[in-house]
């Protein structure tokens, strides 16, 4: 059965990766997407391929909007319900993952994932909990990694991130499942070929990562996933779910 028919979702991080195939996979279930990226001209392009490749539905709506600022994210959250009358499903999906060791000193690199895996994912909350408190429902899915279940060497400020995700949404189900209904839950991906390990900036950590790469899945395998985690009846939630490559070790 597919519960997700009709329903509105915010997907960050959405014009590539995970939330590129995430988006167009819940388009395809008959979800309407307000697909949030921080360039406007990138999520333009992709908002426009994907509509055309679902034959011009229409479902998919790009917004621009920092994540890290929450007043952006309050504007995107307002626009969803005034446009489509509800707010039903935030997949807070936007990330960085940066590569260093700790003798590096990468200061900046630990201040921009904190900002956009932890600040970015809080803000996404604060803007779209307050509707799904007055419809008494929804569905929110942060985007974890299986480096929030154990760390790996050059990994530390990002698994520390992404441990933090699992804390907040193990809280968050406890409150917001058992006392109002809202689902909240987490996907955790092993390596995916999202292009990240291109964007490594250590050129020694960039060839490492490049390596890892090879046997990474692709971002439609875990936008699949994540379609299994949403389309449950409202008394089920799938509480973590991880996904990797069949080949990974770790």
């Amino acid at each position: 059965m597919n519960y997700l028919q009709n329903k509105v979702a915010i997907v960050t991080g959405a014009s590539s990766g995970i939330g590129a195939a995430t988006t167009r996979t819940l388009s395809a279930q008959g979800v309407r997407v307000v697909a949030v990226a921080l360039n406007q001209q990138e999520i333009d392009g992709f908002v426009a391929e994907a509509n055309q490749e679902n034959h011009g539905n229409g479902r998919i709506i790009g917004r621009a909007a920092d994540v890290t600022n929450l007043d952006q994210l309050k504007v995107i959250a307002r626009f969803a319900f005034d446009t489509y009358g509800s707010v039903d499903i935030l997949i807070n999906n936007a990330g960085l993952m940066l590569f260093s060791n700790w003798s590096d000193l990468a200061v900046q690199d630990w201040n921009k994932m904190i900002d956009v895996n932890i600040k970015g994912y809080l803000n996404g909350v604060a803007a779209t909990l307050p509707f799904m408190l007055q419809q008494k429902s929804g569905q929110i899915l942060n985007m974890d990694s299986v480096a929030g279940h154990q760390v790996a060497l050059s990994a530390g400020v990002y698994s520390a991130t992404k441990f933090f995700v699992q804390a907040m949404t193990e809280s968050m189900r406890k409150e917001l499942g058992v006392e109002h209904g809202i689902k909240v839950n987490t996907i955790s991906p092993g390596v995916i070929n999202t292009g990240w390990a291109d964007k490594v900036s250590d050129p020694t950590g960039r060839k490492a990562a490049q390596e890892l790469n090879k046997l990474a899945i692709a971002p439609e395998d875990v936008a699949q996933a994540i379609i299994y985690a949403l389309n449950q009846p409202a008394e089920v939630t799938i509480n973590d779910l991880i996904i990797s490559p069949t080949r990974q070790n770790w």
